[in-house]
């Protein structure tokens, strides 16, 4: 069945329990989009969908709303699994049903995604989560340790499947569903629908009913597109100077959590840009507050998600800021929409790191634009832009202001002090500027841009696939900093055997990157590694704590258990250099 927005279906007519029609008028839906009307009568019904819509028309309402519908908060259990194909988009997802369940008592989510300590995982689980959304690679991670089990679960949701496809996660989707009940209701979502991801839906989905919505080509010719690729300075300086310098009338910053859009608009406050977040633990009435200041033009910086700026219309807004980038493509075309309203212009600027550049050409495919770069305003043009701002200032306090008696002070303090008026000005006018100096301090010099490489710290190589390989990086995703090089020959190496080699398609990388993650132990202190058919050997410093030990007993490296074990066979001398590992392939 194919439909378009033509006429919107009020959620009211689609049989949604009221606890649920409350939330959404909290966030402001009004009305469904046309995956929303087609699909959430077939699934509130307990059939399984096949949904074909491109990314940002409001899926995870269509099958988020019908699937909490169908929740019983007094079970402690997970009756409800998502599975999304990067950590972004799963956070995004959990958000957005945690927003839409906010009325209904005991209903608790868990988020399941690689790169972050299992041990909050486990919390949330025993918790009593009813739904779980994660990685592919983390969910068979805890379906293997048996902390996450599905005798309860009656409803399964594959949330971009074609992307999945795309990251190499089809055997593993495919792990998965083999471990759901027998009853299990599905729903598959897809933009595109290759000849795999139909073999999925044939052989998991029971006589679904097929949701095909077309796709709609979004021109923003109205909107003009720049791209900060980050180096030199770190973002939130960046946005500072976007803060002061740009002209627009009012702002939107678009940040990843809801503890971001606090943690952004505090720091824009303590730096003299006072900005409001938006998010979705406030409450209607703070809602409706915040945006009531922003049209009123009582403030000009919002902070805010994707999920609660869905179809907010301020047509103040002639900036947007991108300070994360979308967790899907389509996304930012709802972000960049904010502005350019009603004919108006408007403009974008996304914050991009080097390994997200090539995300600009699909935006440019969707926007029919073309996205330039942006240059960030250095210290000599923030510097004649304060002057002249404080000049402008000066100037129309002279002009609407009587000021006779305080020019008989500083004439009379001039002729006291024998000091001329200029100089007298000058020292006032440095007293004024303390806070924000007239001539700002030099950039930092940008640091040479080094290879991204395993760090294996807990890092993001497959962070944002699920898994565990990673380059290091803090939770905010900042490149961690560099640690100093260990003289590898003074260490003192142990070999161990694992059982696991070039038979089960074992990668140096992969053996690098599981034990670094699982024990957190920098890269500089694993030594030599020798691949055979059957089993490895891999050196690492003597006198590992037991603890560690039994961590590694349990890690699984290409659907190997490793079985690590003390051994006496010596592995080649460990390299004084640090070796370079492959990189796992996508």
């Amino acid at each position: 069945m194919t439909t378009t927005n033509d006429a919107p279906v009020s959620f009211d007519s689609l049989g949604l329990p009221e606890t649920l029609l409350s939330a959404l008028k909290t966030l402001g839906f009004e009305s469904s989009t046309a995956i929303q009307a087609q699909t959430i009568p077939h699934l509130l019904a307990g059939k399984d969908v096949l949904g074909e819509a491109q990314t940002g028309t409001g899926k995870t309402a269509a099958f988020g709303l019908p699937a909490i519908a169908k929740i019983n908060p007094a079970l402690k259990k997970p009756q409800l699994m998502v599975l999304a194909p990067t950590r972004e988009l799963a956070i995004q997802v959990a958000e957005a049903i945690e927003s839409f369940s906010k009325n209904i008592k005991g209903l608790k989510v868990a988020t399941l995604y690689g790169g972050q300590s299992y041990q909050p995982q486990f919390q949330q689980l025993e918790r009593g989560a009813q739904v779980v959304v994660g990685t592919p690679g983390r969910l068979m991670d805890h379906l293997r340790r048996k902390s996450l089990k599905l005798d309860n679960l009656s409803f399964c949701v594959l949330d971009e499947a074609d992307e999945m496809l795309n990251m190499g996660f089809l055997e593993d989707i495919e792990w998965i569903l083999e471990h759901l009940p027998k009853e299990t209701q599905m729903a598959l979502f897809s933009a595109t629908m290759p000849p795999q991801i139909r073999k999925v839906a044939n052989r998991f989905l029971k006589d679904p009913e097929h949701v095909k919505i077309a796709a709609v080509k979004k021109a923003k010719a109205n909107i003009k597109q720049y791209a900060w690729k980050v180096s030199g300075i770190n973002k939130m300086t960046a946005l500072e100077r976007i803060a002061e310098t740009a002209d627009y009338d009012a702002m939107i910053i678009f940040v990843r959590t809801r503890n971001d859009t606090v943690d952004v608009a505090e720091k824009l406050e303590r730096a003299g840009y006072p900005a409001l977040p938006l998010n979705g633990d406030m409450n209607q009435q703070q809602r409706e507050r915040t945006i009531d200041q922003m049209k009123s033009g009582k403030s000009s910086i919002l902070v805010a998600t994707d999920v609660v700026a869905r179809g907010l219309d301020i047509p103040r807004i002639s900036l947007v800021v991108n300070y994360d980038l979308p967790g899907d493509n389509e996304a930012y075309v709802h972000r960049i929409g904010r502005t350019g309203r009603a004919g108006r212009e408007g403009v974008s600027i996304s914050f991009c790191r080097p390994r997200e550049m090539y995300s600009l050409r699909h935006y440019e495919r969707l926007t029919s634009g073309k996205i330039n770069t942006y240059e960030l305003p250095n210290i000599q043009e923030i510097g004649k832009a304060r002057i002249e701002r404080t000049r402008t200032a000066m100037a129309d306090v002279v002009a609407s202001k009587d000021i006779s008696a305080m020019r008989e002070i500083v004439e009379k303090m001039a002729e006291e002090s024998e000091i001329s008026m200029a100089d007298l000005a000058a020292a006032l006018l440095f007293e004024r500027q303390l806070k924000q100096p007239l001539q700002p301090k030099e950039d930092p010099k940008p640091r040479r841009e080094t290879r991204e490489r395993n760090d294996r710290d807990r890092g993001r190589n497959r962070n944002e696939r699920g898994d565990r390989n990673g380059r290091g990086r803090d939770n905010r995703g900042e490149r961690a900093p560099r640690k100093a090089k260990v003289n590898r020959t003074d260490v003192d190496w142990q070999t161990y055997r694992l059982e696991v080699g070039k038979e089960h398609g074992a990668k140096p990388g992969d053996i690098v990157g599981a034990i670094a993650n699982e024990i957190s132990l920098d890269s500089s202190y694993i030594g030599a590694i020798n691949l055979h058919e059957k089993h490895s050997f891999v050196q690492l410093p003597k006198g590992m704590p037991d603890k560690s030990f039994k961590q590694l007993k349990n890690v699984r490296i290409r659907r190997q258990a490793i079985d690590i074990s003390v051994s006496d066979a010596q592995a080649a001398p460990a390299p004084s250099r640090p070796r370079r590992t492959e990189r796992r392939p996508n």
